[in-house]
């Protein structure tokens, strides 16, 4: 029996909104963070290690995601969800505590494993207590928690940090998360594991050092030097053995239907290429504005947040236009919004308004949120129940690794321009991007490199529009077929 089948269909709503509450917590968390870190430098220091706040977070909910999706379908997603929260908001209050930043690296790591398994459980519990046709409609209203969230964190994250400590930021989560889980333990029915079932602890061994190892070369690539080659080579390894182990093993950590599926197979791939294509806007957009245009970074702050809003506004619409057309339509319609909107991208010129940036990140939100939530909804209605938590958990998983595939690339991209436009020139972004630097820069020298800057950053935009491109030919996998009521 299912959970679907035990449950009282009036206490859906409930479990709704404690999947929506959340998600919100985790959503909010990268914003609310990013604008509180000057701050949390200017108290512990460490400046140096800035940027490991964000990538242990992101690293070790990478690792967890697909380990969390293949428990969640063996020993039920309520208990897994539990576990998962409670890791997180234990990770949230000793962040709050941190007295030096290598602290606060250890205690964001720790957040980062509860935080593994908020995106894919929510998303599979709601999957699992709606029929495939309320599919649609409903991850439209999970995927405006990430508009909402990301409006309302760094507004929210400033006030906090005037009127109070830096600590509050991380403590605010834990009333949600709580109540979150008390809705669930009230409303959410429990569901017995597989009799026997036991995780594959060599797989899931090799899993996270392949992981690991690819995102630590992605993320810090430019750090590593000539040990990247080595940790790439660690990946390469560690996913060669990860094959051969799963071909041999008695219960793959990821079932043989998902390798066999043509549709997951194109989910996966299309949320690769949307998570890769996601990094050039998200990373590179405010860049413009602040150093080509010369815009504050609540401009570039405001022009992103229209791709947030255009997200879950296109999320919803697609899982009506789903109903009535096909997955193959909305996915084809919602690639090329994505398309026309990384080509928007080129035609950014340093006199270019805010407007108009926003509304290339709007155009790019709404292809975003078209073709993430297709994907999704199909692979969700296509895998039964018992491999229907590792299905998106492998989506949400194809997301993250497409970022620090997106980010690597197109940052080699820009430094490689760079090198090759301001061969002498030391550091020629940073200085364009701080106020002050850019105030002592002679008005030839700061028109020079800002042109040659802007062109670096237009061979970036080429890159995300050529990634952008291939989702349409990942749309054209999906079926004709319509979502189907059970």
């Amino acid at each position: 029996m299912t959970e679907t089948a035990e449950l009282n269909t009036e206490h859906r709503h409930w479990i709704l909104i404690a999947c929506m509450l959340a998600m919100f917590m985790a959503a909010i968390e990268v914003t609310i963070v990013a604008t509180a870190m000057p701050t949390i430098i200017a108290e512990l220091g460490g400046f140096s290690q800035f940027g490991w706040v964000f990538s242990i977070y992101l690293l070790t909910q990478a690792v967890s995601v697909p380990l969390y999706g293949r428990l969640a379908d063996m020993w039920g997603r309520k208990r897994l969800f539990f576990i998962g929260v409670s890791l997180f908001l234990i990770g949230s209050v000793l962040c709050g505590f941190a007295h030096t930043m290598t602290w606060l690296i250890l205690f964001r790591a720790f957040q980062g494993l509860g935080a593994g398994a908020i995106m894919p459980l929510t998303s599979t519990i709601v999957a699992d207590i709606y029929s495939p046709r309320e599919r649609a409609h409903v991850q439209g209203w999970l995927s405006s928690v990430w508009g909402v969230a990301a409006i309302i964190g760094p507004l929210s994250g400033a006030w906090l940090v005037q009127h109070f400590s830096w600590s509050v930021i991380f403590w605010v989560n834990v009333p949600i998360g709580l109540f979150s889980m008390l809705l669930l333990a009230r409303f959410l029915p429990a569901r017995e594991h597989h009799k026997g079932a036991t995780l594959n602890l060599t797989g899931s061994c090799w899993l996270m050092i392949c992981v690991t190892a690819l995102l630590v070369a992605l993320l810090q690539a430019d750090a590593l030097g000539y040990w990247l080659l080595a940790f790439l080579l660690l990946a390469l390894l560690a996913g060669w053995q990860l094959k051969q182990h799963e071909q041999r093993a008695e219960a793959p950590l990821f079932p043989l239907a998902i390798w066999r599926s043509r549709l997951i197979l194109a989910g996966n791939a299309g949320n690769l290429i949307i998570g890769a294509t996601m990094m050039g806007i998200s990373a590179f957009l405010p860049t413009w504005i602040q150093g080509i245009t010369g815009g504050t970074p609540l401009q570039a702050g405001s022009a992103l947040a229209m791709m947030s809003i255009g997200w879950p506004l296109a999320s919803t619409l697609s899982g009506r236009l789903m109903l009535v057309t096909s997955y193959r339509f909305t996915a084809q319609l919602g690639a090329l919004l994505l398309i026309a909107g990384s080509a928007l991208l080129l035609l950014l010129r340093a006199d270019s308004s805010i407007m108009q940036a926003g509304l290339t990140a709007f155009v790019i939100g709404t292809g975003m949120g078209m073709t993430s939530t297709t994907f999704l909804v199909s692979v969700q209605n296509h895998a039964n129940y018992d491999i229907r938590g590792i299905c998106t958990a492998s989506i949400m998983f194809s997301r993250m690794l497409g970022s620090a595939i997106g980010t690597a690339l197109m940052g080699a991209v820009l430094n490689f321009n760079l090198a090759q436009r301001l061969p002498q020139a030391s550091d020629p972004m940073q200085q364009i991007m701080s106020h002050e630097s850019r105030q002592s820069l002679s008005e030839a020298t700061l028109h020079q490199w800002t042109g040659q800057i802007a062109a670096s950053l237009h061979w970036v935009f080429v890159v995300a529009l050529v990634i952008a491109m291939l989702t349409l030919w990942i749309a054209w996998l999906m079926p004709r077929q319509r979502p189907e009521a059970e």
